[in-house]
């Protein structure tokens, strides 16, 4: 089995270079200064070839500062510089009027002063042109912004799309707003904002940079409010205000106790003409958050977010609010950018993302099998799932505590796994492992640090619970990696939802996926993770540039389907499984060229997978755990729903499906034409409650006694607060926890109580404590909602009593003068928070919050409910339909080959035989293929009033049953040849037994029954004129056996060296076997004849003869002589 290959980074030199062209007068006196981290020679070639001119190259020097800080820059900075400098730049080129020596010189300077300039050089800015992609992400906010107040945009665009360039421009340059206003959760990125705005637009553009964040303020061109105020004239265009989130919360105008940004609030600032929210999925979903941008006052909202997936914003923003720009995107840019261009390739610093997909049920297997044995009894079927596999107990141990010490050794083992040898450890030093539960982290945590290979690595465990609201949580957990990484030369960062989203750890080259994620948008967004640019330095000071990342993942069979939605799903014809085949099969493959996919062949290797094999591997794992259960598997069925649209003819069949191992009576699927109505089944065959009944009912289980109840207790628990609050005036800590609580927990107790009483049973655990955080969050909306609001005003009482006391206190005010207003403003704050408390309890009466809490229990568990019985109704009629589909092995080992389909299933076998083998023993019914072919194509019927109506039919997965054929052929196949020693089981561990007559001898049983015919007849097996028969055959497997004996006897070799002439003999003279149906005798007959493609056998003496009524009336010799003609000893028969 071959190693992959993975290789992350690749050797680069940063250089900026000069070259001139002697044989161009118009550039003469001009010098071209680029930049590359290739060769330098090749990239000028890629400038010059295309136009046939010769340059002359003048110098290239590494782009890196020689003073603290030390790091690398690119062209763009030193042209900012030379720019500054004064040297003229040919608009839209990276050629500057100056000698190239010159340009040395300036450049050297560059690396030691960092662009630092004398003040009268400053101020110069660099012209600008929008990539496409820039300009049409500019075009279209625009155009949705025009004629809409208080509208919202939100561009979905990956890192290094150039967001901020792209919004300066549309706000200075297409809108020609006068106020814009920055808001960002990361303060960090403030330096790319200030940047873009110093070396494209600067104060020349008559638009002020106004900020107080750490890190800019002091930079040349950043003004305070009253700077800016000051700063003012006829020349100013208008005002950039860049703030970040945390300094926005501080503010007593927004919720926070300093006197500040008071120009951006409603109250007492301004009206914004944009609001850019960077990075808008991050940090957003905090009451304090929502308070806040609720107290900014601005004509259009423009959201940025690093998140490619429009599935995270359609619930906010509608299609035509959304600029999408994608992984796919960039790379296509990535790749068909223009070499000959002047400015080097943009996106070449991004990595590309390769997927690996390995199959863990070799792990499982045993619990598969299990599966078969157990179909009958009540059993689910096991199906592979990750979350389940990291599953822990109550003391903190994995449940499949030796499966995972086993995958660990695979990984490390294996060379098809990413650890199994040193060159890839080498290559996978920082590596983001995610899993599903925080106590799975913390177990894994545990066996890696004991493993002999990753004790290797330093493990840090970063387990929070993944709220995007959590930022200390996720800020920690930042530091504790990054801090790792700059320690120790490798790492493994458990995860349960910390850092997939809002960081940025360049040193991460892998994503490990241990969760069942079914998001492609979560499932994509932790995958790019490892996928930030890194240029990094070794100990011996070479330089490396991430090329690639790579994404690892156990489930093929969910991973492969999420990668096809991820390439459907941002394409409007294909979303929603819309468009057919060959138009998703053609996304998938333009996605493959940029996010390739590996996958395992039949023999376990890994080969990169092709858009078919993405589309069909998943099918095809189903396929094979189809055959695995013998055909009795749910894979198999499809459109179960159909079943309540479906006339009682139809469930008489499914009910009448029974040819059981055991038999034992199933209950009938409880269905008929009522069923569909009294479930409220909708179109698309899903529960959906009518408004009226959800209101009706909840008016009849609750009442106006239980709302006058919780209204009751509301007023207690306000008048409770209210008492509480005059007794301790300051706040608590947990003030805002403990309001929460105690408006939910009148509703939600009483409500419960009586739901409870209501539904018994039927109310889950799991439900109650779903619909006490329903209550809770719906409670909580209204609080944060008011509170927030009063925390501003409160706030701001505190400042304005403190401004005037001080004023007292300077003026020589008495002490009782200076007490009357502090006793006043105490007045103020406590009926600010009794009208606070007032509000919260009229706002949940006038929304009626009770009432639809009511409904939301009543709707939840009614629907629920009918689930549960659907669900039940359904699993009825799978088990029905199991004891059909368990014929469909003996079907195809008896009549089917490799061109057999569910189409062409029906031609195969004769109708007296597919009703024979279904029979119901218990009733006597069986499947006729008309049936069938309603089961599996639907058709018309007239209902017993005369009504001609449409039942639709396909119960059988097309895809997934002619896979399972496919993939049972090939079993069939690779099993035939009975004469090789090393085969591990047959044919038969794949067909279950049709009824209690028909059940196949296990092949351990028949060995050892042929062994006690050798003992009793030592020699038998070496006779050329011994005769063998087996009279009443099941499967042919005494009769393979008996020819694998005579066919390898050392005598019966010497006698018949050729062995197509001695399996001739043996077949012609030697063996002879009776099946009593049709069917049995044509799967013996393929059994003990489909050994071999290539060796005829010419003539043979298996004949269909039922033999066990003669030996019930005595007449067996006679019968059988007149069915077979032989001539065996009765001593040497089995």
């Amino acid at each position: 089995m071959a190693a992959i290959k993975i290789q992350t980074a690749t050797k680069v030199t940063p250089q900026c270079y000069a070259y001139t062209t002697p044989g161009v007068p118009a550039h003469d006196g001009w010098t071209k200064i680029g930049f590359t981290e290739r060769d330098v020679e090749t990239r000028i070639k890629e400038q010059t070839h295309t136009v046939g001119v010769a340059h002359k190259t003048w110098w290239a020097m590494r782009a890196a500062f020689m003073t603290e800080p030390y790091g690398t820059f690119t062209d763009k900075d030193f042209h900012a510089y030379l720019k500054k400098l004064g040297i003229s730049r040919e608009e839209g080129t990276e050629w500057f009027f100056i000698e190239p020596n010159a340009a040395r010189g300036d450049f050297i300077d560059f690396t030691q002063n960092h662009g630092v300039v004398s003040e009268e050089d400053a101020d110069a800015v660099i012209p600008y042109k929008l990539r496409d992609e820039q300009a049409k992400a500019v075009q279209k906010t625009m155009e949705y912004f025009t004629g809409r107040e208080k509208a919202e945009f939100l561009w979905n665009a990956k890192p290094r799309f150039g967001k901020t360039l792209s919004a300066y421009d549309l706000c200075i340059n297409k809108l020609q707003v006068k106020n814009v206003l920055i808001v960002t959760n990361r303060p960090a990125i403030a330096n790319s904002w200030y940047q873009d705005y110093e070396t494209f637009f600067g104060p020349q553009s008559g638009y002020l940079f106004v900020s107080n964040v750490d890190g800019i303020k002091d930079r040349k061109f950043v003004y305070s409010r009253e700077e800016y105020l000051k700063k003012i004239d006829k020349n100013t265009k208008g005002c950039i205000e860049f703030v970040s989130l945390q300094d926005l919360k501080g503010s007593i105008y927004f919720g926070g106790r300093f006197d500040k940004l008071s120009e951006i609030s409603a109250d007492k600032g301004l009206t914004w003409d944009v609001l850019i929210v960077d990075e808008a999925h991050e940090g957003v979903d905090t009451y304090k958050t929502d308070t806040a941008f609720n107290h900014i006052r601005r004509k259009w909202t423009l959201h940025l977010s690093g998140t490619p997936f429009k599935a995270l914003a359609n619930d906010k923003f509608p299609e035509s609010a959304i600029y999408n720009w994608t992984y796919a995107d960039e790379q296509k840019k990535k790749r068909d950018w223009d070499a000959s261009c002047e400015i080097e390739n943009p996106y070449a610093n991004l990595p590309r993302l390769s997927l690996f997909t390995y199959q863990m049920s070799d792990i499982v297997r045993d619990r598969v099998k299990k599966g078969i044995e157990l179909a009958d009894d009540d059993i689910e079927e096991f199906a592979f799932d990750l979350n389940e596999f990291f599953k822990t107990n109550e003391s903190g141990k994995f449940v499949h505590d030796a499966d995972v010490d086993k995958f660990l050794d695979a990984l490390t083992r294996q060379e098809k796994f990413p650890f199994s040898t040193p060159e890839l450890r080498d290559e996978l030093k920082h590596t983001f492992w995610i899993l599903n539960r925080v106590a799975s982290a913390k177990a894994l945590a545990k066996k890696l640090k004991l493993h002999p290979v990753f004790k290797d690595y330093e493990i840090i465990l970063a387990a929070g619970d993944g709220k995007l609201d959590d930022d200390d949580e996720n800020e920690k957990s930042f530091d504790k990696v990054t801090k790792a990484i700059a320690e120790y030369d490798k790492t493994i960062t458990l995860s349960v939802g910390q850092l997939t989203t809002g960081v940025t750890i360049p040193e991460w080259t892998a994503v490990l996926m241990l969760s069942n994620m079914a998001s492609p948008a979560l499932y994509m967004q932790a995958a790019f993770r490892a996928q930030n640019p890194c240029l990094f330095t070794d100990s011996d000071g070479n330089t490396y540039r991430k090329q690639n990342a790579y994404v690892f993942d156990f489930d093929p069979a969910r991973t492969l389907t999420i990668f096809e939605q991820f390439a459907n799903d941002l394409i409007p014809e294909t979303s929603g499984d819309k468009g057919d085949f060959d138009s998703r099969k053609q996304h998938v493959r333009e996605l493959l060229n940029f996010f390739p996919v590996y996958g395992e062949d039949d023999e376990g290797s890994m080969i990169e997978l092709d858009a078919e094999k993405v589309l069909t591997i998943p099918r095809h794992i189903h396929a094979r755990e189809v055959v695995e259960r013998g055909f009795m598997s749910n894979f198999l069925f499809a459109n179960i729903s159909g079943i309540f649209g479906a006339p009682k003819e139809i469930i008489d069949i499914i009910n009448n499906m029974q040819p059981l191992e055991e038999p034992k009576k199933l209950a009938p699927a409880a269905v008929d034409n009522t069923t569909a109505g009294s479930l409220n089944l909708n179109e698309d065959g899903e529960v959906e409650i009518p408004r009226e009944q959800v209101i009706g009912t909840a008016s009849d289980l609750f009442g106006d006694k239980v709302y006058a109840d919780v209204e009751e207790q509301l007023t207690a628990a306000v008048e409770e607060i209210k008492k509480n609050v005059e007794m301790t005036p300051n706040p608590k800590k947990d003030e805002l926890k403990a309001l929460r609580e105690q408006f939910s927990k009148p509703i939600a107790d009483t409500l419960m109580k009586s739901a409870k009483e209501q539904y018994g049973d039927d109310l889950r655990k799991s439900t109650q404590n779903q619909l006490e955080r329903k209550i809770q969050e719906t409670t909580d909306t209204v609080v944060n909602r008011e509170y927030g609001d009063y925390t501003i005003r409160d706030h701001q009482l505190v400042k304005e009593r403190d401004d005037k006391i001080q004023e007292a206190q300077q003026s020589g005010a008495t002490m009782a003068e200076i007490t009357k207003i502090d006793e006043e403003y105490s007045d103020r704050r406590l009926q600010g928070y009794r009208d606070m408390v007032d509000n919260i309890h009229k706002k949940l009466h006038s929304e009626e919050t009770v009432k639809k809490a009511a409904e939301t229990i009543v709707e939840t568990v009614e629907t629920e409910k009918l689930n549960a019985e659907k669900d039940s109704i359904e699993g009825s009629v799978r088990d029905h339909l199991r004891g059909f589909s368990r014929t469909i092995p003996a079907f195809l080992m008896a009549y089917g080959d490799e061109s057999t389909t569910l189409a062409n299933f029906d031609s195969l076998v004769p109708d007296e035989v597919f009703w024979e083998v279904t029979v119901n023993p218990q009733n006597g019914q069986g499947v006729t293929l008309d049936q069938f072919r309603m089961l599996r194509d639907g058709g018309d019927y007239i209902t017993e009033f005369g009504e001609k109506k449409h039942f639709d039919g396909h119960l059988f997965d097309e895809v997934v049953f002619n896979d399972a054929v496919q993939e049972f052929m090939r079993k069939r196949a690779e099993l035939a040849n009975y004469f090789e020693p090393d085969h591990k089981g047959d044919i038969f561990d794949y067909i279950p037994p049709q009824r209690t007559n028909q059940i196949f001898t296990p092949k351990k049983v028949v060995k050892d029954m042929v062994d006690r015919l050798e003992q009793e007849n030592p020699g038998c097996f070496d006779d050329p004129n011994a005769t063998f028969a087996d009279l009443y055959m099941k499967s042919g497997m005494y009769v393979t056996e008996i020819v694998t004996r005579l066919y390898q006897s050392k005598r019966m070799k010497a006698l018949y060296p050729d062995d197509v002439e001695r399996l001739n003999h043996i077949f012609a003279k030697q063996v002879y076997g009776c099946a009593p149906t049709e069917i049995i005798y044509r799967i013996c007959l393929r059994y003990i004849l489909g050994f071999s493609d290539e060796i005829h056998i010419e003539k043979n003496n298996i004949r269909l003869c039922d033999t066990l009524e003669y030996a019930k009336n005595g007449t067996m010799e006679t019968q059988v002589k007149s069915c077979l003609i032989y001539n065996f000893s009765p001593i040497r028969h089995s």
